[in-house]
């Protein structure tokens, strides 16, 4: 059994309390503090484990990428980062897309060392597995070859997934088309194709009765779009990753900006400032970090992407200590919300300290700043956006269904 013992911190409130993980690794009790324990944390905060539904490992059973990052490097990166679990997405050069390629990639999947569930990916003449699984749509261009070129066409294939709960990536392909000419990757993906894909995407949720989620979102006027739509009683949640919320346009130098190249683009600083605070107020439903591990070689091409998992909960810790969020709030959109869209397909309970939920805990210590640098980081890719950047807390311990990860 282990116990640990100190400032825990769910949806509801945050108390002084003990908590014990038996052999089987599901929280069986939480009581008072006994002074004794594995782990007795004094100021530290302890978290439901952090849950981050939009990583890409890139390892699949081709194996060409397993020099950005596989499974098990992915697993070392989210312990590193205070990720207890996390949802991995499918644009790789063998799409899992049907029975066969699902299982294959599950089995891969087996080798991280905390647990990973898979999106299955949908593209031209796909259709729904036999089992219930999250898929994810690419509605125009982005990395791989999973994606769409029209409306028309997407909207064909969507219809054999009524019912079904999917993801889309947002960026409308005739607008990405129209642009594709323009002199900087922001102008070639403008705020419009983002907005006008949200409203397509919206559209095909209500029509086709889908559960939908709207990836790293990045425009006020999408989130705006979202807000309506959630009080119409539309049946969609929202993402939004950590480089929206810390970066802008104004952070792009001729230096960096290749390194600083995603899908979609950094924004304005009054976007940036809009999606701060929609997360705080529950508006957006997920802190999801887009994790792309490209080497630099790669970047310096021109390919589009961040490797985030090694520094999710250093973000969070400027979350909080910088713009003010309560670990109430961090607990709902860290935790809480991944953890029951998880919950819908594997039955496994993530996202509270209570009994009879995962055994899997991160703990931030928020008086100990981290400078993030290359060498401390577990992504093969071997890089971060935040390098050279103080963070105001950091993760002291990771828990994986009571097993242990830290400096303690």
């Amino acid at each position: 059994m282990l116990t640990l013992e100190g400032n825990i911190v769910n949806t509801n409130k945050i108390f002084r309390g003990r908590i014990e993980i038996d052999e089987s690794g599901l929280i069986t009790k939480i009581g008072e503090p006994k002074g004794s324990a594995d782990f007795i944390f004094k100021d530290e905060l302890i978290f439901p484990g952090f849950v981050d539904l939009h990583a890409h490992a890139r390892e699949d059973a081709s194996h060409t990428q397993d020099y950005k990052e596989d499974f098990i490097t992915a697993g070392e990166a989210a312990i590193n980062g205070g990720v207890v679990a996390f949802a991995e997405m499918p644009n790789n050069p063998i799409p899992p897309i049907d029975e066969e390629s699902y299982e294959g990639k599950q089995e891969l999947a087996k080798k991280s060392s905390v647990p990973v569930f898979l999106y299955a990916g949908i593209g031209n003449q796909t259709k729904p597995l036999s089992r219930k699984v999250p898929y994810k749509v690419f509605m125009g261009p982005s990395v791989g070859d999973l994606f769409f070129h029209s409306k028309k066409d997407l909207e064909e294939t969507i219809k054999l997934y009524k019912g079904q709960n999917i993801s889309f990536h947002c960026e409308d392909p005739e607008i990405l088309e129209k642009n594709k000419n323009e002199l900087t990757h922001e102008k070639r993906r403008p705020e419009e194709a983002e907005i006008s894909a949200i409203d397509f995407a919206l559209g095909m949720i209500e029509k086709y009765n889908l559960q939908g989620k709207i990836c790293h979102c990045s425009t006020k006027e999408g989130i705006e779009k979202i807000k309506s739509a959630k009080m119409r009683g539309v049946n969609v949640v929202v993402e939004v990753s950590p480089h929206h919320l810390y970066f802008d346009q104004e952070a792009i130098t001729e230096n960096n900006r290749n390194l600083m190249q995603m899908n979609p683009p950094l924004r304005t600083p009054n976007d940036k400032k809009y999606l701060l605070q929609a997360l705080k107020d529950g508006t957006i439903d997920f802190l999801a970090t887009d994790h792309a591990p490209h080497t630099k070689e790669e970047k310096l091409k021109g390919i589009s992407g961040t490797p985030q998992l090694d520094t999710y909960g250093p973000f969070v810790s400027w979350l909080i200590k910088e713009h003010g969020f309560a670990g109430e709030e961090i607990a709902r959109v860290c935790a809480y919300n991944p953890g029951k869209f998880l919950e819908e397909f594997t039955g496994e309970k993530y996202g509270e300290i209570k009994e009879g939920y995962a055994g899997s805990l991160t703990v931030l210590d928020m008086n100990n700043p981290i400078t993030i640098k290359k060498e401390m980081l577990k992504t093969k890719c071997g890089w971060s956006p935040f390098e050279g950047v103080t963070f105001p807390g950091s993760v002291v311990l990771t828990v994986i269904k009571g097993k242990t990860y830290g400096k303690r």
